[in-house]
């Protein structure tokens, strides 16, 4: 038997070890009851979505697929569980979005045809990949093709490749990236801008009135290598069913080797071009080739849905919302490869993006549960179509639950790698608004050193869902994995980031695997939750900063009723 005495001085000792525990719980700068729902965060119920989210039944969540469908639901269906309110259409937490989906068929083919030449066939997927933009099953062009260096229309650099040239009904053969920079002013310097990205490029082609574009891919300037560009497009592409732009017939690729075969029938060299394009002396010009393009495609409509809910602030007129947003899409399945099993064709995008959805769903599950009400609204969108071209994010950028005046900040998470004890954080677009200051404080708490882009020239502020909310004004950017972790330097971060790029990366390995360490997923969120709080208490309205591109555009939805 244990004496009294034994057991009082047990009691004591656990109290006092209590009482030490509590004093060792951060308190992320907040307030106790918001520094204890931050605590609360869970980085096995993290693991448990991820899990299940990449689990081969889902099929790869593709955008309008059984598998993508099962997602929404479950997302839904955790929403609904944690109390939150729906925020989609017809009091559901559904947000629908109609889409046209075009897969391209093996029937498609592309030739280079030089004046007075035979026809140069190229291979679907070897050398170029295709989509057609149009609803239509089948297109066919017989066009000039016309260099216009990189493609962009720019006044505010005092820059325009298309200027002297019509590529009206034509084929527009495009640099993918931007001009080189090193000047803050002049295309930001390093960091890519929105003109460089591919889907400005077929953007503006169209509306120059091109029937097609070949974009030339380069490891160096896309930032990922050709395996992405071919796994991508092996795969539906979708456009959004009421968008009233104009399309093009043929959205292309073509591999380096093929843009150099096809500047060597014109009598030119690529790297000279290339180069040559980067400079204010640069002409578009005509080449002495035809594109023969004959485009198959199967062509779908169908919907896909956000997922959207809100926990309502104390404040019924509040006009200070967060908004929280994952993208739940993923690449589905590929197309069958002799020999291959069907569970080797899913892309199951573990870490893009049900790391994303985790993160999110434990950041709601932290609110809900929290011992007292925001003073404002917190929204929480788990979106579709991200790979598609971020076109859920854009749907409901343009259709938010609450005006987008009303929506203080949205924090965007994409692809968290799941390697540890995190101790940088990337939040590439931050310091463009005037709340960067509190970013540096809250990262500084949680002795989290901010990082610069590792990889400034792949535009990853253009290639995430914040990306829709701040065209339409929002104060906007996404929390990403740095590249240090706890017990390791920061090259081996870097190294782990590389692989993943190469190896894994919009392909099927993207899959989960039991040792993986969702420590960082986890303290990622409560430095999201911690941002998010202090956003929701601001005294002073978020901004951006003066000139910024997108400060235009909150002034504007600030005037709306």
């Amino acid at each position: 038997m244990i004496s009294r005495r034994f057991r009082l001085a047990a009691f004591a000792a656990v109290l006092g070890a209590g009482s030490a525990l509590a004093d060792s719980t951060p308190d992320y700068g907040l307030p106790p009851t918001q520094a204890a729902a931050a605590q609360s965060i869970d980085a096995e119920r993290i693991r448990a979505h991820v899990r299940f989210l990449a689990h081969d039944l889902l099929e790869g969540r593709g955008t309008g697929t059984r598998g993508g469908d099962i997602a929404a639901q479950y997302i839904a269906t955790q929403f609904a569980l944690l109390g939150l309110k729906p925020a989609g259409d017809d009091g559901s937490f559904m947000q629908k979005v109609r889409f046209i989906g075009s897969h391209t068929e093996s029937g498609t083919t592309l030739s280079f045809v030089p004046n007075g030449g035979e026809a140069i066939p190229l291979k679907l997927f070897e050398d170029f990949v295709a989509g057609n933009q149009t609803p239509s099953e089948r297109a066919d062009i017989d066009a000039p093709i016309i260099f216009v260096g990189y493609g962009i229309e720019a006044p505010e650099y005092q820059w325009d490749d298309y200027k002297g040239v019509d590529v009206k009904g034509k084929v527009a053969l495009i640099i993918v990236n931007e001009p080189p920079s090193k000047d803050a002013k002049f295309f930001n310097g390093d960091a890519l801008t929105y003109y460089g990205r591919w889907i400005y490029k077929y953007e503006q082609a169209a509306r120059k009135g091109a029937a097609g574009v070949l974009l030339i891919h380069r490891d160096d300037l896309a930032s990922y290598p050709w395996q992405v560009v071919r796994s991508s497009w092996t795969n539906e592409q979708v456009t959004l069913a009421d968008d009233p732009r104009p399309k093009l017939k043929e959205a292309g690729w073509i591999q380096l080797e093929v843009a150099r075969l096809l500047f060597s029938v014109a009598g030119k060299g690529l790297d000279q071009m290339i180069d040559l394009a980067g400079t204010r002396d640069f002409k578009a010009f005509e080449l002495p080739v035809r594109l023969q393009a004959h485009m198959e495609s199967k062509v779908r409509r169908f919907e896909s849905n956000n997922v959207v809910a809100m926990l309502p602030g104390v404040d019924k007129n509040a006009k200070q919302a967060v908004l929280y947003s994952a993208h739940y899409d993923h690449l589905g399945i590929a197309p069958e490869v002799p020999g291959t099993a069907e569970s080797d064709r899913i892309y199951n995008g573990a870490v893009d993006n049900a790391t994303g959805c985790g993160v999110l769903l434990e950041l709601a599950h932290a609110y809900a549960t929290m011992k007292e009400r925001p003073p404002h609204p917190v929204l929480f969108a788990s979106v579709t179509a991200e790979e598609k071209g971020l076109l859920g994010s854009k749907y409901l950028g343009e259709h938010p639950p609450l005006p987008t005046s009303h929506i203080a900040l949205n924090l965007n998470y994409d692809s968290i790698a799941p390697l540890g004890t995190p101790e940088g954080v990337e939040v590439v677009g931050a310091e463009r608004l005037s709340f960067y200051s509190e970013v540096e404080k809250t990262a500084k708490t949680f002795k989290l050193t901010i990082e610069p882009d590792a990889t400034p020239t792949a535009g990853h502020y253009y290639r995430s869902d914040h990306f829709s909310m701040a065209r339409v004004g929002v104060p906007a950017f996404s929390i990403g994995s740095g590249s240090k972790y706890a017990g390791h330097n920061r090259e081996w971060g870097l190294e782990q980031g590389k692989d993943y790029v190469s190896n894994r990366y919009h392909r099927p390995s993207d899959e989960y695997r039991p040792e993986m360490d969702f420590t960082a997923d986890a303290d990622l969120a409560r430095f999201g939750f911690a941002l998010g709080w202090h956003a929701l208490t601001e005294k002073e309205a978020i901004a951006w900063l003066p000139g910024d591109e997108f400060e235009a555009a909150r002034l504007k939805s600030e005037k709306q009723p």
